[in-house]
């Protein structure tokens, strides 16, 4: 195991044992260490035409009651060309002021998270379920969630990733229209519907930055997603 791996796991706050006497299969190598062709790997783009389009679309959307008090859409954030897709819940209230997804202490423990695993966060794509927050950060309605369903799927479409990273249990069930617990959804490797598109599960970091105590199931779900990845690159 890498020693940068090791003090970006630190950074996440999962402690790792290792025995001297017996070799580590590093599982979660960089993917710029190993693929050259790999889309993650281009110069960061700010976005693209086609998502540029999208988030204007996005931008005055009215389909449903949040946009009467959003101060801002939330499209996402990232390489337009990535290979991994994390998608969350919803914005928060720093989300919605600087409109952008997982800022704050949840974005700085996704950074960590993703640099324990070889990447970092331009190299990636960022999104949510919802484009608007819900007041008092409440959990999104059914009728939300359909009004901002296309908006996820044309990104998908348009990002065309290898993969997706649904963190906590709200993106994850909506994502897969699902209504699985999230602790029995870890640990398994699911399809984005109509596609063949895999899809790994785990925990919010609000979530783990609540419960400290989960960070090593999510390293676990990580690891997971990580030989995924490798088998299907």
């Amino acid at each position: 195991m890498q020693v940068n791996q090791l003090q970006y796991l630190k950074e996440m706050g999962v402690d790792v044992w290792i025995d001297r006497n017996t070799p580590v299969l590093n599982v979660m190598d960089s993917p710029a260490e190993e693929k050259t062709d790999n889309k993650s790997d281009l110069p960061k783009q700010s976005s693209s035409p086609e998502l540029d389009s999208l988030a204007k679309k996005v931008a005055v959307c009215q389909q449903c009651s949040l946009h009467e008090g959003r101060t801002q859409t939330v499209f996402g954030v990232g390489n337009p060309n990535a290979d991994w897709l994390v998608i969350g819940e919803a914005p928060g209230a720093e989300e919605d002021r600087q409109g952008e997804p997982f800022v704050g202490r949840a974005g700085k423990l996704l950074n960590s998270m993703l640099r324990a695993m070889g990447l970092s966060r331009e190299q990636v794509y960022i999104a949510n379920i919802l484009k608007c927050r819900p007041p008092n950060n409440r959990d999104p309605r059914p009728e939300e969630v359909v009004a901002c369903e296309s908006y996820l799927r044309r990104q998908i479409e348009l990002i065309q990733p290898k993969i997706i990273l649904a963190v906590g249990r709200i993106a994850a069930q909506n994502l897969l229209k699902v209504d699985t617990p999230i602790g029995k959804m870890r640990g398994n490797v699911y399809q984005y519907p109509d596609s063949d598109l895999p899809v790994v599960v785990t925990y919010h970091p609000a979530y783990l930055l609540r419960s400290p105590r989960e960070k090593r199931k999510s390293w676990e779900d990580l690891k997971v997603a990580m030989q995924i990845y490798r088998e299907d690159s």
